[in-house]
């Protein structure tokens, strides 16, 4: 080692964020939010089948009876 030169000390290096990584890290984001309203939204929902006249259908299960 060469007493001449000053100690080099490693400085760390800062990494620069791709955009690409960051646009899609925004996709994958809002594709999970949409998977979540949707999911939200479905359990809300409470569908009422009607038969071809526009009456509301009952339940099979109580049309068996």
């Amino acid at each position: 080692m060469d007493s001449t030169q000053p100690l080099q000390i490693a400085q760390p290096r800062r990494k620069s964020v791709n955009a690409l990584t960051v646009f899609l890290c925004f996709i994958m984001v809002f594709f999970c939010a949409v998977l979540v309203f949707v999911y939200i939204a479905t359990k809300r929902a409470n569908p009422l089948m009607l038969d071809q006249q526009g009456r509301p259908l009952q339940p099979s299960s109580q049309q068996s009876k």
